[in-house]
């Protein structure tokens, strides 16, 4: 009952509630943002598969500027990321912005990380069951270690995620997301900005 009804409708009110309160703290960082990426917006949308794998479009804070080198190519992440990008990205801020995207019905608060759509054939079967259920803004992997474990491990965390989902599990991953954020613990991998991209062996 909680995986197929309370679960929608609890992400619907706290998501709702969470930006009617949080819209002041949003809009000052929207605007930081926009002087800091140096004119490239405060948004990035992107497409990501959401249940049963169908694409809709996240949103988040833009962290990075838009950059290029002189064959107009873009930077690499690193040297991309601003100050304020870094600190919203450290502070997990900007995630925040999917809360529309909970209200909206295409994430949960919680669930497997939404990922790129050109990771979609490259999953194994048991790996494409973390389409199962809605992504989330943070999940079990996510707690377990986020861009500081292999593909393999978040992979497997997913998929527990999906066969084990309770109003209990919930709670204690909330729990333990509020925890790493107030630590800024598994923020990056190493000295990338970002996780390594999944090659579909990694």
């Amino acid at each position: 009952m909680y995986k197929h009804f309370f679960k929608r409708f609890f992400d619907f009110w706290i998501a709702l509630t969470a930006l009617l309160v949080l819209w002041p703290v949003l809009l000052i960082i929207t605007v930081w943002l926009h002087f800091a990426n140096k004119g490239a917006g405060a948004f990035f949308t992107q497409e990501r598969p959401g249940k049963d794998a169908k694409i809709f479009k996240l949103i988040k804070f833009k962290s990075m500027t838009d950059e290029r080198d002189a064959d107009g190519k873009l930077l690499p992440d690193a040297q991309r990321l601003t100050k304020v990008g870094r600190f919203v990205r450290s502070t997990s801020i900007d995630e925040l912005p999917q809360l529309i995207n909970v209200l909206k019905g295409d994430m949960a608060l919680i669930g497997p990380r939404p990922l790129l759509v050109k990771y979609l054939p490259l999953y194994s079967p048991e790996q494409a069951r973390r389409h199962e259920v809605r992504p989330g803004i943070t999940g079990w992997a996510q707690c377990n270690g986020r861009n500081a474990i292999s593909w393999a491990e978040k992979f497997k965390l997913d998929v527990w995620y999906v066969d084990n989902v309770s109003i209990k599990i919930d709670l204690k991953i909330l729990l333990l997301t509020i925890k790493k954020v107030l630590c800024r613990s598994d923020i990056n991998n190493d000295a990338v900005a970002t996780m390594y991209p999944f090659d579909g062996t990694n």
